[in-house]
């Protein structure tokens, strides 16, 4: 997301990050294609593509959007760019938190000092990182604020993770979980929910204690689920792994801008925010990330497993006045009502699979929904 001048307007801006996975278009294997994907999307996006840590993954980025339309828009251009791209070098780009085909572990890295610095750090970590997320940022320029606001949107990452969860294959397994991202993610030292903290300095404290203990390669490897942005005046959500279409992406920034601009409210009416409980908090992305919406979730406010339908639920209704003020509520009403039919992403991934018993079928399903606007090249005759 670049940088966007606020108008004025009590609606933030909003802008988002899409990881995809490179793959052969023929075997539907992961491959280390990418540098391929972003020279031939650049004439069209410009910078709005480029790589990502392992040569297996595409990240597009929208500008600043006021509008959800204009913001659907640009997510939709970016998928259509990437996967022309992907096509006319005989590959495909799929929209899922893990890879479903190949050999990923360990990942082809791109090269680079800093690269080299983060496995001198992290070492066998890396090996696992061909995972893809989107990140919402939402404008949040005053960092004081923007850290309290975090404290009440902690309460609620494991509902989104549910939400959005999309990565259940790896190494060409089903891991009996909705999204296998999150379990691979949780591994590292800086990820999953920040700390409760209460101010940017006590913020900034604990990033350099971090750095002291060798635990970040620099200030960008903070990979909280919920930080400042180190190159933005926003407050970014990482917690989801990457939608299958750019309709969920859109309607999960939809629901994050909601959730940030409530929870604003309650910061300047003096709340700083529920403490939770650091068991509970583990407890539920752990139920959030084998369930996703097909099971149960874990209230970490009152400690206590609810489906997760109406964890759901009740989080549109908390955030319902701020999606009214957007005009945003029906978009993100009408995607609930799609989950419910349709299934989270690992639950369509799985019945594509479930019709031959062919994981090439799973690949082939993602591909087609991460870019419907660009036709296939032939159909797969591969049996």
């Amino acid at each position: 997301m670049t940088t966007g001048q606020r108008s004025g307007s009590p609606i933030p801006l909003v802008g988002v990050e899409e990881e995809f996975l490179v793959v052969d278009a023929e075997r539907g294997e992961v491959v280390p294609e990418a540098a391929t994907v972003v020279d031939r999307a650049r004439p069209a996006l410009g910078t709005r593509v480029g790589g990502e840590i392992t040569k297996l993954q595409v990240e597009t980025r929208t500008d600043p959007c006021r509008s959800l339309d204009d913001l659907n828009v640009q997510l939709t251009e970016g998928r259509v760019a990437i996967q022309t791209a992907a096509r006319s070098a005989g590959l495909r780009v799929i929209a899922s938190g893990s890879p479903v085909l190949g050999r990923c572990v360990p990942p082809p890295m791109t090269e680079g000092p800093r690269q080299d610095r983060g496995t001198a750090t992290f070492r066998g970590l890396h090996d696992e990182l061909a995972i893809c997320a989107v990140h919402v940022h939402v404008e949040q320029p005053d960092r004081d604020r923007a850290v309290l606001i975090g404290n009440h949107l902690r309460q609620h990452l494991p509902v989104l993770l549910a939400l959005t969860a999309n990565s259940p294959y790896w190494s060409e397994r089903d891991t009996g979980y909705a999204s296998w991202r999150t379990v691979t993610w949780g591994r590292w030292p800086v990820a999953g929910p920040p700390p409760y903290l209460t101010s940017a300095q006590q913020y900034d404290d604990h990033v350099d204690t971090l750095l002291d203990a060798g635990a970040l390669v620099d200030h960008g490897t903070i990979f909280w689920d919920l930080r400042l942005s180190t190159k933005h005046p926003t407050l970014e959500v990482r917690v989801a792994d990457v939608p299958v279409t750019a309709t969920e992406s859109a309607a999960l920034a939809a629901l994050v801008r909601a959730l940030v601009v409530v929870a604003g409210e309650a910061v300047d009416r003096g709340d700083e925010g529920p403490q939770l409980a650091p068991e509970l908090m583990r407890l539920a992305y752990w139920r959030a990330a084998r369930d996703g919406m097909g099971g149960h979730g874990v209230d970490v406010v009152a400690g206590r497993l609810l489906p997760a339908p109406a964890l759901a639920e009740r989080l549109v209704e908390r955030a319902r006045p701020a999606l009214d003020e957007a005009g945003d509520r029906e978009r993100v009403e009408t995607w609930l009502k799609w989950l419910a039919t349709g299934g989270d992403g690992a639950t369509r991934q799985r019945a594509a699979e479930a019709l031959r018993g062919r994981l090439s079928d799973v690949v082939d399903a993602i591909a087609t929904q991460t870019a419907p606007d660009v036709p296939e090249r032939e159909e797969s005759t591969a049996e």
